[in-house]
């Protein structure tokens, strides 16, 4: 669903993503790692058509996200890892907008708009004003909108900061079910603990350039640490901070396709 192709995208003299080639396929929720300024959020944005590429392509289902933007961005759903809201407009208005700029009928809205309350367990405070809502409720309202029309593929920057324990299971507990019901999930993230838990794989970028591709106890054999926590094989493998992977580990290690 998702793919970078020999990615680069460069600011002036800076190289924010180097020579990037990944492959996500459907079914698969992948967590993207990396320190401050690693290039992850560059990545994104190249990838939900916020940017493009200086050189190299992006795709998602098969859609240039540079060239069939507007394609490519009907099969995603996106949750930043700021939350934008209308203050002057209720919960239910701002999910209204969204259905409608997302082309769905009257009753398609309805039924979307419940179902996704329910989930994210709005209905509290739907008719309330965005400005009266909690930085948790924002982000809540924010994932409901991303998921009214569907999409097959996911992308999550961020998206459990602010959030309270309960909301980080329920998290949880959606990106698995959704994956396992076929959606692609691209998640950057800096806890490493729900990587941990529930990625299939996870990418580790550095400066710009992908270390790592693989699971987690690929990382540990690559690294000789059976038993080490991806928190320690994390800050271990971008210790150094030049972008070397350092011994055991090649740059983008067991790439898959998808």
């Amino acid at each position: 669903m998702i793919h970078f192709e020999h990615v680069t995208r460069t600011y002036g003299p800076k190289v924010a993503v180097s020579d990037l080639t990944l492959r996500i396929p459907a079914g698969e929720l992948f967590a993207f790692l990396g320190p401050n300024g690693a290039g992850k959020t560059t990545a994104i944005k190249m990838l939900v058509g916020l940017l493009h590429p200086t050189s190299g392509t992006v795709r998602v289902g098969g859609c240039d996200t540079a060239t069939r933007a507007r394609e490519a961005t009907r099969l995603i759903g996106f949750v930043p890892d700021e939350a934008f809201l209308y203050d002057k407009l209720s919960g239910r208005e701002f999910l209204q907008f969204v259905a409608e700029m997302r082309g769905l009928s009257p009753a398609e809205m309805e039924d979307r708009i419940e179902r996704e309350a329910a989930t994210f367990e709005l209905n509290g405070f739907l008719d309330e004003l965005t400005e009266t809502y909690s930085h948790g409720m924002r982000q809540r309202l924010v994932f409901a909108s991303a998921l009214l029309h569907d999409p097959p593929v996911l992308v999550l920057d961020e998206p459990t900061v602010g959030l309270d324990p309960k909301s980080v299971r329920l998290l949880k507990d959606l990106l698995r079910a959704r994956a396992a019901a076929g959606m692609a999930v691209f998640m950057s993230t800096h806890t490493l603990a729900i990587a941990e838990e529930i990625a299939d794989r996870i990418g580790i970028i550095d400066r710009g350039r992908l270390l790592f591709l693989g699971t987690l106890d690929e990382l540990r054999r690559a690294r000789a640490n059976a038993g080490t926590s991806l928190e320690h094989l994390f800050l271990e493998l971008t210790a150094n901070g030049n972008g070397d992977a350092g011994p055991g580990i090649r740059p983008a290690f067991l790439p898959r396709s998808g």
